[in-house]
């Protein structure tokens, strides 16, 4: 548990304001907060992804000149399959970053119960090359190995670079499949409302541009809140991703659109 308030923390920051700073650091944290942030490259990248590979569909069908029949069977098509594939991909990806972790951690467990000689002399020696004096250093050390978990701990991030992390594979697998097929649906959601909505048929193309640019502006300025970015900068950047993906697949579209017809 962090004795810190880690929003106000990260505030004081971007406005580099130390009583701000003095004051997050007096006050429990917001759980809450860092629940949501640790599913925000799920939801970022899940929605990014269901957004940006839908409306390329829709692009791509619209420069070759399709029927929204073929927008419609070829979204949703994608919408599930994709959105399947990159709940799995994520859920095998933190299960495997989790056992990794698991088994560095008894690995260097074993070595502290085993061999606790070397490995105080491996801590000593990461800390002597940060700079600190070696009579500093080994006060240190000799502090650290009295707990055994606290040592470990330590050893980890300073020897191997890896920090734990409490990430549940199941709830990111969710929360990309969630992200990808609800913000995936936004470039559709025009195509089907044109069958019950007639006039929205001939120019259901340009409100799914609209739409889906609203919507790429607004994950951008959603992930800022928690990157500490410019949420107007965070916003045009996503936009401009997704803009070049979508002309892309247009002009794909448009180029191969004679094979429609073969």
């Amino acid at each position: 548990m962090l004795t810190r308030n880690l929003e106000k923390a990260r505030e004081a920051f971007k406005h580099r304001n130390p009583a701000t700073s003095q004051l997050a650091h007096s006050h429990q944290p917001e759980e809450h907060k860092q629940e949501q942030g640790q599913h925000l490259k799920s939801i970022v990248y899940g929605g990014l992804d269901g957004i940006i590979t839908t409306f390329a569909i829709v692009a791509g069908v619209a420069g070759a000149a399709l029927s929204s029949g073929v927008v419609l069977i070829l979204g949703f098509a994608n919408l599930i399959a994709d959105g399947l594939s990159m709940a799995i991909g994520d859920y095998t990806s933190t299960r495997a970053e989790n056992q990794y972790f698991a088994s560095e951690r008894q690995r260097e467990l074993w070595e502290v119960e085993n061999y606790p000689d070397g490995e105080k002399q491996e801590l000593l020696d990461l800390y002597i090359n940060k700079g600190i004096s070696p009579p500093d250093a080994e006060a240190i050390v000799a502090l650290i190995s009295k707990n055994k978990k606290a040592w470990v701990d330590i050893m980890m991030v300073e020897e191997l670079g890896i920090i734990e992390s409490s990430e549940s594979p199941l709830k990111n697998a969710l929360a990309t499949f969630l992200s990808f097929v609800v913000l995936g649906f936004v470039p559709l959601a025009v195509f089907v409302l044109s069958y019950f909505i007639p006039w929205l048929k001939p120019n259901a193309f340009y409100f799914a541009v609209a739409m889906t640019g609203i919507t790429l502006f607004g994950l951008g300025a959603f992930q800022s809140r928690f990157t500490g970015q410019n949420w107007l900068k965070s916003g045009t950047e996503i936009v401009l991703i997704g803009g070049i993906a979508a002309a892309a697949a247009f002009l794909i579209g448009f180029l191969l659109s004679g094979l429609a017809q073969a």
